[in-house]
């Protein structure tokens, strides 16, 4: 049985679709990236699949059950991170992973959320005087203290520093490789690439794409030539058929191409009459991020 089945999903606000026509299904163990621009309708899929809202058509079956109507033994198998929470200011971290713990039938040991989240040293802080990175480790340690079998996991990194981002990370892939379930939403396509088993794309309310990240980033994009150019090297005069679509990014020469053989002629050409090195260059297909926009810019203009 799929862990989340959703099926022609239809959410109208008066005459705007925010969801049209949606299906897909999360097997049990999967972890699943929704991703879109802002207003694509991710939040509104969430929604629906927690309970939140009832969708205007179609249906959604959530761990066997409809989410809408579904009760307390249902909610103690499932675990929300949401994009922001109203925690009273006043709890201590141990307090608040303790009021939500006592919650659910079999929590979380509170040393174990604490370890898992990276909030031992700051148990006895009030939750007011925590940064906003530490803050959203709570919400995640909140998330998880129920043991869920599906965790929703809503922006759940946005605010941390690069190296928290990671730790929470490696708390997620903790908890799918003991078999959790996860879907989220996440606008670092560097991480839907490091966690994700499929990619789902919504549009403007519409499923666009539904892949294994490798998979859409080899789907209609072209392949990408990198090269790092030594400080001042001067790109004015490069050929045409590289100007067109090279993009000098923080140092490096970033060319997007159907005729790989061809942009690589013509950049060994010009490296030569410059005499750069092409050290550290590379072939191969465009990033999840690449593929990601190349996507999102052919699906607009035919639903604009």
């Amino acid at each position: 049985m799929s862990a989340v089945a959703a099926e022609h999903l239809t959410r109208r606000y008066g005459g705007l679709a925010a969801l049209d026509d949606v299906s897909f299904e999360v097997a049990a163990g999967e972890v699943v990236a929704l991703l879109g621009p802002n207003g694509a309708g991710k939040t509104t899929t969430m929604e629906i699949l927690e309970g939140y809202q009832a969708p205007s058509g179609g249906t959604a079956r959530v761990l066997g059950q409809d989410p809408a109507g579904a009760g307390r033994a249902w909610r103690a198998r499932v675990g929300l991170v949401l994009q922001s929470t109203s925690l009273d200011p006043q709890l201590t971290v141990a307090e608040a992973l303790g009021i939500f713990a006592s919650l659910f039938p079999r929590p979380r040991p509170l040393a174990e959320v604490l370890e898992l989240t990276d909030l031992a040293g700051e148990a006895g802080t009030r939750v007011g005087r925590l940064s906003g990175g530490q803050q959203r480790r709570v919400d995640v340690g909140i998330g998880i203290v129920g043991r869920p079998e599906l965790l929703f996991l809503d922006e759940p990194t946005t605010g941390l520093d690069p190296a928290a981002r990671r730790h929470a990370w490696t708390v997620i892939e903790g908890l799918t490789a003991a078999g959790t379930t996860v879907l989220l939403t996440t606008h670092y396509l560097e991480e839907a690439q490091r966690l994700a088993d499929r990619v789902l794309v919504l549009t403007r309310g519409r499923l666009v794409a539904d892949a294994r990240p490798e998979q859409l980033r080899r789907r209609g994009a072209p392949t990408v030539i990198r090269v790092p150019l030594p400080p001042g090297t001067p790109t004015a005069d490069l050929p045409p058929t590289l100007a067109a679509a090279a993009d000098p990014d923080g140092g490096r020469l970033v060319v997007r191409t159907a005729d790989v053989t061809a942009a690589l002629d013509a950049l060994v050409g010009w490296a030569r009459r410059h005499r750069v090195e092409l050290a550290g260059l590379e072939v191969g297909p465009p990033s999840l991020e690449d593929a990601y926009l190349a996507l999102i810019e052919e699906e607009v203009p035919s639903h604009a």
